[in-house]
């Protein structure tokens, strides 16, 4: 993806006529508040100037546009939930770590979980993320090409994942209670004879809105571990002849 950041000589430095200096940074954290804002409307370069205290067209010597200050914001939100990060011996607890720290952070920011979900930033915390996440896959003794399949499949299940259960983070009070109902009362009380699979099950269905994603991130590891079985693979040891 071509960047669509502006080139460093034609950024401004004087400061904005509300006193402030204007960088990349500072613009990200902007819109990251204005976008979780209470009550915010649609994401613009104008709301996004009025809340820099700087005339709008200050903004486009930093980005092309709305959707590179969102991409942006987005890669600092993968940085943010990976910092501190750091893959262990055991491959699978980091995949899991890894894949929870990303899940959470998406339903911390709800409001940005479709575009985190469905692009790609090609900033540095993204490229971080991905070599990590590959690194640990070579590292348990994938192949290159299936170590690179493979983390497609799990950060794609684990966005998808974040982003649906970024829905529930949306609900309010009366809907909550009515998914509640729906398991209680509807499901919970469905007949035997015309749902007898229903009704097998009926002491285990969920008590409301619920997140499958730690069945799902569980049962997608099993399958990344058997699958290294199969190939008779294991952790990359380099052996030193002495």
């Amino acid at each position: 993806m071509e960047s669509q950041r502006i080139p460093v000589g034609r950024k401004r430095r004087r400061p904005t006529r509300g006193g402030t200096v204007l960088s990349e940074e500072r613009i990200v954290t902007a819109a990251l508040e204005l976008v979780e804002a209470p009550g915010s409307s649609a994401f613009t370069v104008r709301r996004l100037g009025e809340a820099l205290g700087c005339d709008p067209s200050a903004v486009y010597r930093y980005f092309a546009n709305t959707d590179a200050v969102l991409l942006a914001v987005a890669d600092r939100l993968i940085g943010d939930s990976l910092d501190g990060f750091t893959p262990g011996e055991d491959w699978v607890a980091s995949l899991r770590d890894f894949g929870t720290r990303v899940h959470r952070s998406v339903l911390r920011h709800p409001r940005l979980a479709t575009i985190r979900a469905g692009r790609v930033t090609a900033g540095p915390a993204e490229r971080r993320a991905v070599d990590t996440g590959i690194g640990i896959l070579l590292g348990a003794g994938f192949a290159p090409p299936d170590a690179l399949r493979l983390y497609l499949a799990f950060i794609d299940t684990v966005l998808a994942h974040a982003a649906l259960d970024a829905q529930l983070c949306d609900l309010t009070e009366a809907q909550r209670s009515q998914e509640s109902t729906v398991w209680k009362d509807v499901y919970g009380n469905l007949p035997a004879d015309a749902y007898p699979h229903i009704r097998a099950v009926r002491e285990h269905l969920p008590g409301g809105a619920h997140s499958a994603f730690p069945d799902t991130l569980d049962l997608l590891l099993a399958q990344f571990e058997a699958r290294l079985g199969r190939a008779g693979g294991g952790p990359c040891v380099e052996v030193v002849k002495k």
